[in-house]
């Protein structure tokens, strides 16, 4: 299936795996669109072009919801029959996506990161946790706990990667306090200041982490293990980045193997 082999790359992958069969197939559906416009987002040519590819999908998504899918929508069709999927969701992450077309975000205020964050990160989790049967009590507060706690780990794990292409997450008010007044996304990769901005973010990831641990210890485990899954490999990831520390040069942080083969076993899939 080719949705399952674009979500293989993914530091989800395993947390969708470990699904019956028809939540599965809905996971790699709903990525599968993630991912779609999110390379046009950032690959899609010119800003006019990933405008008007990222239009194109709105009208897809609309014309899914009345009946009319598209090509590309047609493989959510079944997931939004069967799990009661939101359309606000996915323009939510639609509109999230614009917000990297737009413009190269840098610096932020905690404002617009925390609305980019539920966009990208927590609208995904809202689709997500239909799919895994959360009950609406939880849903909503998981969804928004560990989709922020997910997003702030990519930012701290990825902002090398994110500076090369001219972007820079961390807030400006992280940025002031810490005395760093320029948002040049290479000059604060490499200021001798930015272990200060992370610390607290690493922090706030972990409570966001915490946060969602005790939403998910409400729910039958059955509804939680793909959650619990995906935040044990994220929060690994965390864990692996803030003892590598923020000051430049940074090592590259990989996917923690042995903590993920642990996970694995604890949450059930072998």
């Amino acid at each position: 299936m080719a949705q399952a082999a674009q979500a293989a790359g993914s530091s989800f992958y395993a947390g969708m795996r470990i699904l019956p069969k028809p939540q599965r197939e809905a996971m790699y559906a709903v990525y599968a669109f993630c991912r779609a416009v999110d390379d046009v987002a950032d690959d899609g040519g010119t800003r006019e072009q990933r405008f008007a590819g990222l239009a194109r999908w709105r009208e897809g998504i609309d014309a899914l919801y009345a009946g009319r899918p598209t090509p590309d929508t047609a493989p959510l069709a079944e997931p939004v029959r069967r799990y009661g999927l939101d359309r606000a969701d996915f323009i939510a992450v639609i509109d999230g996506m614009a917000m990297d077309a737009a413009e190269d975000i840098r610096a932020p205020d905690e404002a617009t990161l925390d609305l980019y964050c539920d966009r990208v990160a927590s609208a995904v989790g809202r689709l997500s946790v239909r799919i895994f049967g959360v009950s609406e009590a939880n849903g909503h507060g998981l969804a928004h706990h560990l989709g922020r706690a997910l997003q702030k780990t990519n930012i701290l794990r990825d902002i090398d990667e994110d500076a090369a292409m001219g972007r820079l997450y961390l807030p400006r008010e992280k940025l002031d306090a810490a005395g760093i007044v320029t948002a040049d996304p290479v000059a604060v990769a490499a200021h001798p200041a930015l272990p200060a901005v992370c610390a607290p973010i690493v922090q706030e990831a972990r409570a966001h982490f915490a946060e969602a641990q005790a939403i998910m210890a409400r729910e039958p485990r059955r509804a939680t293990r793909a959650p619990r899954l995906m935040g044990a490999v994220y929060g690994a990831i965390l864990e692996a980045t803030a003892k590598r520390g923020f000051a430049a040069p940074r090592a590259v942080v990989r996917k923690p193997k042995l903590k993920l083969l642990i996970s694995l076993v604890r949450h059930g899939l072998f």
